[in-house]
C-alpha cells in the first residue's frame, strides 16, 4: 500500500497535468488502502483500453482524458448578459446596494445558472460576502475567497455554568497557551495531523512548496475575525443532538485554511483573470473551465485546503480539550468559503459557491456567529431551493474595518465588553460588536432557511491583537 507520485504516473503513460490530477484525488479518496503494484496496473488497462471504463462512475474520469484532448482553458472575451438565472434575496432591506450590485453582476455571467443573497450580506472582492452563486460546470475562484474552507466548529461538553465560572483563569490560560493568531508564525509545540501526509500536496509545485508552511501553521488561526471562544449553549427542547434542553459548556472557533488557502487563491485567480477576459466590472469574477487543467487543480488543491481547515481546528479543539481536561459530547462544523458540486431542484449538476453563506441542505448542521457579545446560533437547514441549500454565516458587517476603526475606541470597546460580561483576550476595535449587524434580525430574516437547534452567548474570547 502506499500513495502513487507523479513521476511513477508519467512512467506509465499519464504525461496529462490533468489526468495526473484527477489519478492522484482519486486514489487519495476511493483507494487509498489499496495495493499500489494494483492500481498501476489498473491505470495501465484504462490507457490502454479507456472506452471499457467510461462508465465507471469512479474511473470514467480518468478514462476520458485518453479520448478527448482536455478543454484547453483559451478563453477570449465574454460578454455579460441580461440575467443569466433566477436570484432569492433574504433580508434585503438590511443589505447595502452595493453588495446587490456587485451580486447583480454576478448574475450576468455567462455561466451562472442561479444566485442567492443571504441577510447578512456585504461587499466584498468579486463576489459579495454572503453571495451565493450556483455555476455551470465552471469554478470562480473569487466566488469562493482568498480563505478557502473558512469554517466554523462548535464543541458541546458535559459541564456547565459552574465550570465557566470555577475554572475561567485556566480557560484563559489554556486559551493564551493552545492558540496562535495572525498573518505569520504558529504553535510554539509540534502538531500532527494526516492531512499533512496527503498525496495531493505532491500533485503540483505550488502545492509541493506549500506543504512546509501548512505544517508550521497546523492549529493555528488567522487575524480579522478569526476566534477561539468559551461559552455557554442552551440547546433547545426537542433539538437534533438529542441533548437535554439545558445550558452546557461549549467551544466555538472561526478560522481558514491560513497561508495554504491564501496562496492557493491568489495563484489560481491570477490564472483566471488572465485567461478568461471579461468585461472590467466583472473581472474578479473570471472563471476556470473545470475541465481544463487549471480547473482541475483548483478544485483539487481548494479541496485540500478545506481538508487543512477542517485540521487546524481538529487540532485547536484537542488541545484545548486536553489541557483543561474536558470530555466532548458533540462537535458540529461547517464550511463557509468553499465551492460544492451539487444538484439543483431540475437535476441540473452545478458548481455552488457560498462565499460567506453556511451549507442548509434539509438536517445539515450549521452554525451563525454573532459577535463577540453576541449570540452564536447553532441551526439545521431546512433544504430551501430559492436559497441554494445556504443560509448566512454570520451577522454580517453593517462598518467597514476602516469605518469601524474610526468610530470605536479601545476603551468603548472595553465599556461594550464589561456590560457583556465577556472576557476579551487580544481582539482589536475593527471587530468591536459596534461593527456587525444585529444577529437578531438576520437570523429572523432565515426563517424559512433554518431550524434553531441551540444559542450560544460567548463568556471568554480570544482573538488576533491588532
Amino acid at each position: 500500500m502506499g500513495s502513487i507520485k507523479t513521476k511513477e504516473l508519467s512512467k506509465i503513460g499519464y504525461t496529462n497535468d490533468q489526468a495526473r490530477s484527477l489519478v492522484i484525488n482519486i486514489i487519495a479518496k476511493h483507494f487509498k488502502h489499496h495495493d499500489k503494484k494494483a492500481l498501476l496496473q489498473m491505470l495501465i488497462e484504462i490507457k490502454a483500453d479507456p472506452g471499457k471504463y467510461l462508465s465507471n462512475s469512479v474511473l470514467g474520469k480518468i478514462a476520458a482524458t485518453f479520448l478527448d484532448e482536455p478543454v484547453a482553458c483559451h478563453f477570449q472575451t465574454y460578454e455579460l448578459l441580461e440575467r443569466s438565472g433566477y436570484l432569492k434575496v433574504y433580508g434585503g432591506a438590511g443589505i447595502e446596494r452595493s453588495a446587490k450590485q456587485q451580486m447583480e453582476v454576478a448574475m450576468s455571467l455567462p455561466v451562472t445558472v442561479q444566485g442567492a443573497l443571504m441577510p447578512d450580506a456585504h461587499t466584498g472582492y468579486g463576489l459579495p460576502i454572503g453571495g451565493v452563486l450556483a455555476a455551470d460546470q465552471a469554478v470562480l475562484p473569487f466566488a469562493v475567497g482568498v480563505d478557502i474552507g473558512c469554517r466554523m466548529a462548535l464543541t458541546i461538553f458535559d459541564e456547565g455554568e459552574s465550570f465557566l465560572k470555577r475554572f475561567s483563569y485556566q480557560i484563559k490560560m489554556a486559551l493564551k497557551t493552545y492558540t496562535h493568531f495572525g498573518m505569520e508564525g504558529g504553535l510554539n509545540f509540534p502538531q500532527e495531523h494526516n492531512v499533512l501526509d496527503s498525496p495531493v500536496f505532491q500533485s503540483t509545485d505550488l502545492l509541493k512548496k506549500l506543504q512546509l508552511k501548512a505544517a508550521r501553521q497546523l492549529g493555528s488561526s488567522g487575524s480579522g475575525n478569526h476566534f477561539v471562544e468559551f461559552g455557554l449553549i442552551e440547546m433547545r427542547e426537542g433539538n437534533a443532538l438529542q441533548l437535554p434542553p439545558k445550558k452546557y459548556l461549549a467551544l466555538l472557533s472561526h478560522s481558514g485554511s491560513r497561508g495554504l488557502g491564501a496562496a492557493i487563491a491568489e495563484y489560481y485567480t491570477r490564472i483566471a483573470m488572465s485567461t478568461c477576459k471579461l468585461p472590467k466590472s466583472a473581472q474578479q469574477l473570471a472563471w476556470l473551465d473545470l475541465h481544463s487543467e487549471a480547473g482541475q487543480e483548483y478544485w483539487l488543491a481548494m479541496n485540500l485546503a478545506g481538508d487543512y481547515a477542517k485540521a487546524c481546528h481538529d487540532r485547536i479543539h484537542a488541545n484545548l480539550l486536553k489541557a483543561l481536561g474536558l470530555q466532548s459530547l458533540a462537535t458540529i462544523e461547517n464550511h463557509h468559503n468553499f465551492a460544492w458540486e451539487d444538484t439543483l431542484a431540475d437535476g441540473k449538476t452545478v458548481i455552488i459557491h457560498r462565499k460567506g453563506a453556511t451549507p442548509a441542505h434539509a438536517g445539515e448542521w450549521g452554525i451563525i456567529p454573532g459577535s463577540m457579545c453576541s449570540a452564536a446560533y447553532l441551526v439545521t437547514g431546512k433544504g430551501a431551493e430559492h436559497s441554494l441549500y445556504s443560509a448566512s454565516h454570520g451577522a454580517g458587517r453593517a462598518m467597514s474595518r476602516k469605518k469601524a476603526k474610526e468610530n470605536m475606541t479601545v476603551s468603548g470597546m472595553k465599556k461594550i465588553l464589561a456590560s457583556a460580561g465577556v472576557t476579551l483576550i487580544g481582539g482589536s476595535v475593527e471587530e468591536s460588536p459596534v461593527a456587525y449587524k444585529n444577529i437578531e434580525t438576520v437570523i429572523a430574516a432565515q426563517h424559512d432557511l433554518v431550524d434553531i437547534q441551540g444559542k450560544f452567548m460567548p463568556a471568554i474570547v480570544r482573538m488576533n491583537k491588532d
